[in-house]
């Protein structure tokens, strides 16, 4: 559970961070290479890292201080936060308390930041009076904005609700989303958008329709 919540919350903090990336180079494009120097991305990449870390053991020892006192058994398909608490047989309302105001910081605050971040973006595209300028720049944020709305958006419903409203077997598919489908998205989303990239796709998908074309020997 440790693992997977510092993890989970470094990514949300590097999303962030990710947009305020896009931030700067769609609205500071000439101060860009001053903003964003490589000691700014090795600070923000700990700061996210540590966080995350921090957060998730602090949230990890206060649920499992709780007492187990009925079955072992996780209905879910890894340790996560709600499964384990559906578990406790105890009062576990200071324990949801934690949870929301460690969520507030992994997942709202993060979450409200790259939709700021998003909306000077979008006045700045908005500006560009040329097409080609508006498409490029769309480009740029299309992917971390449709990868930030899926991981929140799954994150949100699964941990900011009370204990009551636990649902498993919608659990499981949610988690299913956010857990095997956003990372498989990740290579289409953002390699894709690379150059060298779609010209040695485009040679793959050109050299197997040549294999194919060719007449077979008897």
């Amino acid at each position: 559970m440790h693992l997977f919540i510092a993890l989970g919350g470094a990514e949300c903090f590097l999303l962030a961070v990710m947009a305020y990336d896009r931030f700067v180079a769609i609205c500071r494009p000439l101060r860009y290479p001053l903003i964003i120097t490589r000691a700014l991305c090795l600070q923000m990449l700990a700061l996210a890292c540590v966080g995350g870390f921090a957060l998730s053991l602090t949230l990890t020892t206060l649920i499992f201080l709780l007492p187990f006192c009925q079955s072992h058994e996780i209905n879910h398909f890894f340790c996560d936060i709600p499964a384990v608490l559906f578990l406790a047989c105890s009062d576990t309302r200071a324990n949801e308390i934690a949870v929301f105001v460690v969520c507030m910081l992994i997942l709202l605050i993060p979450f409200l930041l790259i939709l700021l971040s998003y909306g000077f973006i979008i006045t700045a595209i908005l500006s560009i009076h040329s097409v080609q300028g508006r498409s490029k720049a769309f480009s740029t944020c299309a992917g971390h904005l449709l990868v930030s709305l899926l991981h929140y958006g799954c994150a949100i419903f699964i941990y900011i609700r009370p204990k009551s409203c636990y649902t498993p077997e919608q659990d499981k598919v949610v988690s299913l989303i956010y857990t095997n489908v956003t990372p498989m998205l990740y290579p289409m989303i953002y390699s894709l958008r690379n150059k060298e990239v779609q010209g040695a796709l485009g040679r793959l998908l050109e050299s197997s329709s040549q294999v194919r074309r060719q007449p077979k020997a008897r």
